[in-house]
């Protein structure tokens, strides 16, 4: 009977210590765990690495391009040329769009102007707008900036012409008006051929002084003109307004007196195609054809 609890309760406990050897955690391998902490090290120093050289470059690159821009900021290539405004056809001024004012005009205003001692970038360029606005022929400037190399680009736009005035038909202009009325002498003449205006015959004595003509003046003979071509169908040659109660229009045909400007000088305007077929059929010659009479047509024979 004893031995045989006996036996049970060895049979029990080996049991259990079995038991128990299975349930416990393995034993973590040395070796193993040093090899994974060394490479977390070389990971880590290699990172550190990495940062460090990184920083550097950044240092590095900042103080070059510190470095560069001072250099670039005193580079003689942003500066504009010191004779710039000296002479005409250099590379560091363009003029463009000036067909009435010479360029050596323009240049011989400039050197009022001093030439920018800064980087042209930061230079102003509101003292050269404002000495090239005392041309009388201009009516606005724009100036381009280009900052490498430093120069300028002046664009000029000039006002119109539009009458010009002569004290006699073989006479040179003296003068001429633009389309707002301004009045310019004969320092920016002989116009260029590609303006076509109106030539106005004027001595500009007293009474006839076309330096106080106003932009009504001036609208009422660009009108005259038109009426003239429109009914003529010819170009005029030039207005005679030499004396301003008797005013003349000379066609290719024939000289037209208009008389009076009054408020009627286009009702008469008009009677010129009726009356122009007569005067190519005359065979004497036509001094002019006067309209200077309301209701009545003449041709005055010479």
């Amino acid at each position: 009977m004893d031995e045989e609890n006996t036996t049970e309760i060895s049979t029990q406990d080996e049991y259990i210590d079995e038991s128990d050897i299975i349930n416990q955690p393995p034993i973590d391998d040395g070796k193993h765990l040093v090899k994974k902490k060394r490479r977390e090290r070389l990971v880590r120093k290699g990172r550190i690495k990495q940062e460090r050289f990184r920083a550097f470059m950044r240092f590095f690159l900042s103080v070059f391009f510190i470095f560069l821009l001072v250099y670039c900021s005193k580079c003689s290539g942003w500066y504009m040329d010191k004779t710039a405004f000296n002479r005409v056809g250099g590379n560091s001024v363009e003029i463009i769009n000036n067909n009435i004012v010479p360029s050596h005009k323009i240049l011989s205003l400039l050197k009022n102007s001093d030439v920018p001692n800064v980087p042209l970038y930061m230079a102003g360029t509101d003292s050269i707008k404002n000495e090239l606005m005392k041309l009388a022929p201009v009516e606005n400037v724009y100036i381009r900036r280009y900052a490498f190399p430093a120069r300028i680009q002046i664009i000029v736009r000039e006002r119109i012409p539009s009458i010009t005035v002569s004290p006699d038909a073989k006479v040179p202009p003296v003068a001429f008006f633009t389309t707002d009325g301004k009045l310019i002498g004969r320092e920016f003449l002989p116009l260029k051929s590609n303006y076509k205006t109106i030539k106005v015959l004027s001595y500009g004595n007293k009474g006839d002084d076309y330096r106080k003509w106003d932009i009504n003046k001036i609208r009422q003979i660009e009108k005259i003109a038109k009426y003239v071509e429109t009914y003529s169908k010819e170009s005029i040659e030039y207005i005679d307004c030499r004396n301003p109660n008797d005013i003349y229009v000379k066609i290719k045909t024939v000289n037209i007196r208009l008389g009076k400007l009054d408020e009627n000088v286009f009702k008469r305007i008009e009677r010129i195609p009726s009356i122009l077929l007569q005067v190519k059929l005359v065979d004497s010659k036509v001094k002019y054809l006067d309209l200077s009479w309301e209701k009545v047509n003449y041709l005055k024979l010479q």
